[in-house]
């Protein structure tokens, strides 16, 4: 080993580390040399070579003495074989921690490779399991970092593995670096992936870039100066350099010129500008010197300051025309949104409230850092993409061909054989996880290998699946799917039995004068099957449908809007203490169990029942037809309409559906309404158990961001 590369590891981190810390990263060198001494890599050069070298490039990112001693160990439980409560043992839970966080990503990434990644959603999937494995965002620094030598050493290995080991950096680590805005890794790892794919294209492109070196370095030393000229007269202070674009960039940019028939020589942005300046408000006068100085393309202006990339990345970008037809892009930023940029969320760890200093666990928590990086970003949107991608609880796991499924967290095989296909859900009898045979209420983890053992007949659910208690299914998906067999096994049965009541009753009763389907439509049921559905299961009897045909429409009061009809499930009310009298619930004000209500005897169609403080209950003249009801035994969900007005915005609705979700109730129907000032109001029908759990939904609805108001409908 080099002993000038250990000092520079150890200069470096003693730049920003107290020497407590440099002492932790001189402990953990030691170790790992002791632990790979005698071992070699393929390309000849002593095993520690890698995680020294993994090691220095988190030093870019400053990160602290746990992560850097972590890289440094994170091949020793693998390849040395020592076990981590050794590594525990000597350098703390911490450590130990990240090391068996990378030790997992790095198992994850080999079985990926055995299998065809070639999927676009499959290798989002991938990514997405990456980072959701990764419980400290650390780990994830550490795994791009360990890629990003493993790539520059990669010509030691076969052809075909140096091709798929390319090809996944591509498709995943790269786009992973992007996602988290790590510039400065993500172009590196693209150029040495393309290399080895596409050899041929990689050197004739860098011969191009060569050839026109000198003639692009004076161009953009005389645009620069002149610039420099500009900034100065307008008061701004500012750094200005060259940034040429990276080879993979240019191939792509070629791939779209061949596309409209140009060439390279038509390439005349191989160089940009950029300016870096001290805050937002000189970005803009910057931007003005830029236009002062030559004239703006038009459209190719962006302004990612005021509507940041959904990474974090912000930037003002401008195009303009130099020498009059060569177009120069000159990228202005903050040195703040420069680093941001080149280290992406890694920056947390870079000069930390301006100076060197001690990094505690906590600071450097995953869940943490969603608040700074609120502050520091100021990106909705990448938080949004952080919370939907990342910190979801969810878990992915493999199908025995490869392919990634992602689950709620706390998912069990059954529900991952119904995420796979309904009829494999259906005749699931067994599953294998990992090779072992495990209970259907298993509880999935990240990685597992599921392959589900299933019958060769139409076999069918259990209704033990439905149950809570028993843990078999616990994602929606499942349960509506195994309700779903269970309605239509029934509802044959149900429409043929209806049919029998039908015949031998109310045929008789309207003596040919209606069908069937009239009478369906006059009831508000989809079809007359649905109606002898629920004839057949006793959900409505014959002498219920004739006096419902029979009777008057109830009176309405003055003032009331009334929702059109609705279809609502059976519910249990007491009328003067005796139940199973004839009784429905009124549209006008839709009572919940647990309020208060009031009965009103109708012409011929029973009892229809009000919330007390209804309008049209408040407002009738005939007070003798108002009768005591209560509320029997609930064991049925409600429908209730409810409003939500709010200003409208990206998300809205995914809000407001991830908290009706969470307390578990179901929603019938959803319809919005846009206003001109940019205001929304959303009319949602839930099925409720009672009043109770309304009001907590209600009241949860209020926290949500630009959420103005929640009512009921009715009051």
């Amino acid at each position: 080993m080099n002993p000038m590369e250990v000092n520079a590891l150890i200069e470096q981190v003693s730049t920003y580390l107290p020497d407590d810390e440099v002492a932790v990263v001189k402990a953990a060198y030691e170790f790992a040399s002791r632990a790979h001494e005698g071992q070699v890599r393929k390309t000849g050069e002593p095993y520690l070579e890698h995680p020294l070298n993994t090691a220095m490039s988190l030093v870019d990112f400053h990160l602290d003495a746990d992560a850097i001693a972590a890289a440094l160990l994170h091949d020793v439980p693998e390849d040395c074989g020592v076990p981590l409560e050794e590594i525990e043992a000597r350098f703390g839970s911490q450590v130990a921690k990240l090391v068996d966080g990378v030790t997992k990503l790095n198992k994850l990434s080999r079985r990926s490779r055995t299998e065809d990644t070639k999927s676009t959603v499959q290798a989002e999937s991938l990514r997405k399991m990456l980072l959701a494995t990764a419980e400290d965002l650390r780990v994830v620094i550490i795994k791009l970092s360990d890629r990003l030598h493993n790539m520059r050493t990669l010509g030691a290995l076969p052809r075909e593995k140096r091709r798929a080991i390319a090809q996944e950096t591509l498709e995943i680590y790269a786009p992973l670096a992007h996602r988290l805005g790590v510039a400065q890794v993500k172009w590196q790892l693209e150029d040495l992936a393309f290399r080895y794919l596409e050899p041929r294209s990689y050197h004739r492109i860098a011969r191009l870039v060569a050839g026109k070196r000198v003639e692009r370095e004076a161009f953009i030393d005389e645009v620069s100066q002149k610039l420099c000229q500009e900034l100065d007269k307008a008061g701004v202070k500012a750094k200005v350099s060259g940034r040429p674009k990276h080879i993979y960039s240019i191939y792509r940019k070629m791939g779209k010129y061949d596309a409209l028939g140009k060439e390279f020589s038509d390439i005349h942005d191989l160089s940009a500008l950029r300016v870096l300046v001290d805050s937002v408000s000189d970005c803009y006068r910057a931007l003005g010197a830029v236009h002062n100085c030559w004239r703006p393309v038009p459209e190719e202006f962006d302004d990612f300051i005021a509507n940041p990339k959904s990474n974090g990345y912000r930037a003002l970008h401008t195009t303009v025309m130099c020498q009059g037809t060569t177009p120069l892009e000159i990228q202005i930023r903050t040195h703040d949104m420069h680093r941001i940029s080149e280290y992406g969320v890694a920056a947390h760890w870079l000069y930390k409230e301006g100076k060197a200093g001690k990094h505690s666990v906590e600071e450097t928590a995953w869940l943490r850092q969603l608040g700074d990086w609120r502050e520091e970003l100021e990106s909705d949107d990448f938080l949004e993409s952080i919370k939907t991608d990342v910190l979801v609880e969810r878990v992915f796991v493999y199908t025995p061909k490869g392919e990634i499924k992602e689950l709620p967290r706390g998912a069990t095989p059954l529900d991952f054989a119904f995420r796979v296909h309904t009829d494999l859900g259906y005749r699931c009898i067994g599953a294998k996880v990992n090779g072992r045979l495990e209970p259907l209420d298993y509880v999935l983890k990240n990685g597992d290998v599921v392959e589900i053992m299933a019958s060769k007949g139409d076999r069918g659910p259990s209704l033990d699946w439905l149950n809570p208690e028993a843990g078999y299914v616990k994602t929606s998906h499942a349960r509506s799917k195994v309700r779903q067999w269970f309605r239509k096994q029934e509802r044959g049965q149900c429409v043929e039995a209806g049919r029998q009541i039908w015949d031998k009753e109310l045929k008789k009763l309207f003596a040919g004068s209606v069908s069937v389907e009239e009478v369906a439509r006059l009831l508000d049921y989809v079809d007359a099957d649905d109606l002898l559905a629920a004839l057949g299961s006793a959900s409505v009897t014959a002498s219920q449908i004739a006096l419902k045909l029979s009777g008057d429409l109830e009176p309405v009061g003055e003032g009331v809007t009334v929702q059109p009809p609705r279809k609502v499930r059976p519910v249990s009310i007491n009328v003067l203490g005796v139940g199973d009298l004839l009784t429905r619930l009124a549209n006008c004000c839709h009572p919940l169990p647990g309020d208060k209500i009031v009965g009103y005897i109708t012409h011929g169609r029973g009892i229809t029942v009000h919330r007390g403080d209804c309008l049209n209950i408040i407002n009738e003249d005939d007070k003798e037809r108002l009768i005591k009801v209560e509320w029997g035994e609930v064991a049925q969900v409600y429908p209730v309409m409810i409003q939500v007005d709010a200003w409208d915005r990206v998300g809205l609705v995914r809000d407001i559906s991830a908290i009706i979700a969470e307390e578990r109730v179901n929603v019938t129907e959803l319809s919005s309404v846009s206003h001109l000032d940019d205001s929304v109001s959303l009319h949602i029908t839930l099925e409720v158990k009672n009043g109770v759990q309304l009001s907590k939904i209600m009241s949860r609805l209020y926290t949500i961001w630009n959420v103005v108001s929640v009512m009921r409908k009715g009051e």
